[in-house]
């Protein structure tokens, strides 16, 4: 755009969380009309930079100006007066609220005693219909609404509050590749439209496909700003974790062994329906599909979390009845889930309960008596191993990164010595550098002889990760795929039902 003008600009931007800097003097400065990214490892200071944008924290240092003008933003209501809107990993939505209510929710009634729902719903219908997903029944509620829908929704939400900045932390991370490309049909429209547009992903390919100019961030501090143009994805990765990448998926050295475990014909509800695949010793198997396929349920049956109808599994060719993950856990079943947070960690609890948890009996006495000492040497030994970057193993779950969360999550599985481990989405939402650490420890739990079963949506991360991979589609297995065979072509013809 010809007409371009600085739309933020922050200088010497500090700020602290209990004596740790997270932001050290950071400068930042985007354009209207521009698609600037952020980028940076897990704890680089990304989102703590945008929470201090948009009041969500109130900066310790520094000087912050939208549209040439100088602001004090404290909390999120002076954000959201300053146009100021940001899309966060954890979405903010009233789930027990409609779709309609959830798009406008700061003003619902607009003063008045009741609510024009007419009004609302034609209006939220109207808004969808912009961002190209108008099959979503804005009469729903949030609750009932696939993960990737409630993300639709929440960026609805703040299209609806006609933002001069729009700020997107990881927005494609549960979203289809069809969904996706919606997305940025949307995010083009309001570049074009002029808004300043900042986008944080992992996801490097998008950056290079979308942005125009690149801000790294390392350690709260600033590493340098630049040009899409004038730079590759190997050189951005380098800046990024201070070290050359010589190997995206690490090699593994893992003797395959004889079948762990054994699935025959599962069905579970509307998603799981008739499902039979086998992992064997020191194998990884992958299993693609497009968003709402059935594998998470599939995985959710074998570990208990749902209640089996009909289908028998088997460990170590001995039928199993698994109905209660407390059961999967005592058969050697262990499920890292795709939602760390409400579903893998305890997160007001400190790292050592979270790596504990699933296998106390093994620091307890025969009369009882949990042997602190024991249990503290093994989780600091872990932590050591896994490079969790935290105080000690004291601090809540709460207060580390997303990448050193889902090692934390990764972590319970390790020391409570699992036959089967099942990684849903196991680097969502973590930086470069991380996803190689979580890869080591799948290929060291593989060559330690477990069967290690990988949900992943990123195509690239399953044919590295995978010596097989299960491809599902209507909650049915639409073929296996051998290592040899395995590329993004074959897999998407498969999730598709292409012959």
């Amino acid at each position: 755009m010809s007409n371009q003008r600085e739309m933020i600009r922050m200088d010497e931007i500090s700020k602290s969380f209990g004596g740790v800097a997270a932001l050290d003097k950071v400068n930042f400065c985007a354009l209207s009309g521009e698609i600037h990214a952020l980028i940076g490892e897990n704890g680089a200071g990304k989102s703590t930079l945008m929470k201090c944008l948009a009041g969500a924290y109130d900066k310790d240092e520094g000087t912050i100006y939208i549209d040439g003008k100088k602001e004090q933003i404290t909390n999120p209501k002076q954000g959201q007066d300053c146009g100021i809107s940001v899309i966060y990993q954890e979405f903010a939505l009233a789930k027990d609220l409609t779709v309609a209510e959830n798009i406008f929710i700061d003003s619902l009634g607009e003063g008045k005693a009741l609510v024009d729902r007419k009004k609302l719903k034609k209006r939220a219908e109207e808004v969808l219909e912009k961002m190209g997903f108008g099959d979503i029944d804005v009469n729903k509620k949030v609750a009932e609404l696939t993960v990737a829908y409630q993300q639709i929704v929440e960026i609805c939400k703040a299209i609806s509050r006609n933002a001069k900045v729009m700020v997107f932390d990881e927005p494609t991370a549960v979203l289809t590749n069809r969904e996706v490309e919606k997305l940025f049909d949307v995010i083009y429209k309001l570049r074009d439209s002029g808004v300043c547009v900042i986008y944080i992903s992992h996801r490097l390919e998008e950056i290079f496909r979308i942005c125009s100019r690149i801000t790294v961030l390392k350690d709260g501090k600033n590493v340098d700003t630049v040009h899409v143009k004038d730079i590759t994805e190997k050189q951005l990765v380098t800046m990024m974790i201070g070290r050359d990448l010589s190997e995206l998926f690490p090699e593994r050295n893992a003797a395959i062994g004889e079948t762990v475990l054994e699935a025959e014909n599962l069905i579970c509800g509307k998603m799981v329906n008739g499902v039979t695949f086998h992992v064997k010793a020191g194998e990884v198997v992958g299993f693609a599909g497009l968003v709402g396929a059935g594998r998470t349920e599939t995985m959710r049956a074998v570990f208990g979390a749902d209640k089996l109808e009909e289908g028998e599994i088997r460990l170590e060719g001995k039928s199993v009845k698994i109905n209660t993950p407390k059961k999967a856990i005592k058969n050697g079943i262990g499920m890292v889930p795709e939602d760390r947070k409400q579903q893998g960690l305890l997160l007001d609890m400190p790292i050592k309960v979270n790596g504990t948890m699933s296998s106390l009996q093994d620091f307890t006495s025969a009369v009882g008596i949990l042997d602190h000492p024991k249990e503290n040497k093994k989780v600091e030994e872990m932590i050591g191993m896994l490079n969790i970057k935290a105080r000690s193993y004291k601090s809540k779950a709460s207060s580390l990164s997303g990448g050193n969360q889902q090692k934390v999550a990764l972590m319970k599985w390790m020391i409570s010595n699992s036959k089967v481990i099942i990684f849903d989405e196991p680097t969502r939402g973590v930086d470069v550098g991380a996803k190689v650490e979580i890869y080591k420890v799948m290929n060291t739990l593989a060559e330690q002889g477990a069967a290690v079963i990988m949900i992943s949506s990123e195509m690239p991360e399953i044919i590295g990760m995978s010596d097989r991979v299960y491809v599902m589609r209507h909650g049915k297995i639409a073929g296996e795929v051998e290592k040899q065979q395995l590329t993004e072509q074959t897999l998407i013809n498969l999730s598709m039902g292409v012959s």
